[in-house]
């Protein structure tokens, strides 16, 4: 379970659970499932949330406290954010299994996301940036 403010971006918008899952085309129960942390809002849905409403990922996810509303655009092209991915970890001079470990991400899933062959998760994103402390926005804005 990860602690995320989605729930209060929600509240501050005077939705309900059924008219946020309206808009991503998911149940109340998914929505609820996403604010309690037992699994993660896709990040392309994420992103298009962040997007539309302007919160900044980092609050989104509790990577900051800082609710300032953010407007910066968020790049989904997974070759691109792989491309951002690698550099962050050559920039720490570790290995992809190294790196990943540190994050507890398989290294064959891991290499995946580098070279653009699938989209980064979430959890798997979230868990890089609370592990290096780097945050969620930046990394996405350098797209």
């Amino acid at each position: 379970m990860i602690d995320n403010n989605l729930k209060y971006c929600r509240e501050d918008l005077k939705m309900t659970q059924t008219e946020f899952g309206d808009l991503f085309g998911v149940s109340k129960g998914t929505v609820s499932s996403w604010e309690n942390g037992y699994s993660f809002m896709p990040l392309e849905k994420l992103i298009s949330f962040s997007n539309q409403y302007g919160y900044s990922l980092d609050f989104i996810c509790n990577l900051s406290h800082d609710s300032e509303k953010s407007n910066k655009l968020k790049n989904t092209d997974k070759k691109q954010i792989g491309k951002t991915l690698r550099n962050l970890r050559k920039s720490l001079q570790l290995s992809q299994d190294e790196f990943s470990k540190k994050c507890n991400i398989p290294q064959s899933t891991y290499s995946h996301y580098e070279i653009g062959y699938k989209m980064v998760t979430t959890l798997n994103l979230y868990s890089i940036c609370k592990t290096y402390h780097v945050s969620m926005d930046t990394l996405l804005s350098n797209n």
